[in-house]
């Protein structure tokens, strides 16, 4: 929310307007409106990095001529494609303010529904247990592990990437966030960096949000997504499932009895992957997870304790 107190000057008012005939705001960036946005590039001209929602509840300094010039300079490169995160190196996500950056995705509001659907189980094993050990794999910028861990104290949060970069970028976050000794970060294709005893058939929560973008139409997406963020993230191949297909048929070997299974799956993707899912018979009860739109957007399996 906007600081009430604070009125937008005269001159906010027209840069914002003369930003909005010009702005595009891709839907799954729905809360970087031009007002948002500007009130972002603002702070970030003054001095202060921040995401748009850290942005709308600060009061706008007065800009000098230097730093009038430094937010012209931002407004310009944002209208020429650059993502709004990576001119502000932060993104919040499920409350956390985090850093962003080229090395790996920038995490979307739509993610929060796997995020809190996923906390929701954690919350429940924990209640019943000492620690619980969750595996977050294609964990990007670290976004889903790092809030499992701060908003569920006794879970210790293990992550992997197959970028390196995405990782580098992941551990610079668990730094920010203070939570370096609560989330391991590994490099990795997938489940491979925990293949190891220690893990078979001993993790609580297995969570991924993977690349689920056919390759197809990779070359149509918005500029902003495929000429900026890296395109390890999105694509999943031929027909967008050829990660998650992996992860429905290697995950069942790491969870415990009581153990769940929780992932993003994208647009139209929902009703085929969950039918997948339960006739492969490892999993006992399975729900979902829908957006305003009543489409799948998550889905969660539980192995039943026996």
């Amino acid at each position: 929310m906007i600081d009430r107190d604070q009125q937008p000057t005269p001159q906010f008012q027209r840069r914002c307007a003369a930003l909005a005939e010009r702005l595009q705001t891709l839907p799954d960036k729905p809360q970087e409106t031009a007002a948002a946005t500007l009130r972002a590039l603002w702070h970030l001209a003054s001095g202060r990095a921040m995401s748009v929602e850290a942005a709308e509840q600060t009061a706008l300094p007065v800009l000098d001529q230097a730093a009038e010039a430094r937010l012209a300079d931002l407004i310009s490169r944002r209208l020429s494609g650059v993502p709004l995160a990576h001119l502000t190196g932060r993104q919040r996500f499920m409350g956390m303010e985090l850093l962003a950056g080229k090395g790996a995705l920038i995490p979307r509001q739509e993610t929060e529904l796997l995020g809190h659907a996923a906390l929701s189980v954690l919350h429940g094993l924990a209640a019943k247990r000492q620690s619980v050990v969750v595996i977050d794999v294609c964990t990007g910028s670290a976004n889903l592990a790092l809030a499992l861990a701060q908003h569920e104290p006794k879970a210790q949060v293990f992550a992997a990437d197959l970028s390196e970069d995405a990782v580098e970028l992941a551990r610079r976050n668990a730094v920010h966030a203070g939570l370096s000794d609560r989330v391991e970060l590994r490099v990795g294709d997938l489940l491979a960096p925990f293949d190891q005893a220690r893990f078979h058939g001993a993790v609580d929560l297995l969570i991924c949000n993977p690349p689920y973008i056919s390759s197809q139409k990779v070359a149509v997406m918005a500029s902003e997504i495929s000429d900026f963020e890296p395109r390890l993230a999105f694509d999943g191949g031929p027909l967008g499932v050829r990660i998650l297909q992996r992860l429905i048929r290697e995950s069942p070997g790491y969870l415990k009895p009581g153990g769940w299974l929780a992932f993003e799956v994208g647009h139209g993707q929902g009703p085929a992957v969950l039918k997948r899912l339960q006739a492969q018979g490892d999993f006992d009860r399975t729900q979902t997870v829908t957006d305003a739109h009543g489409e799948i957007r998550a889905i969660l399996a539980a192995r039943e304790a026996r």
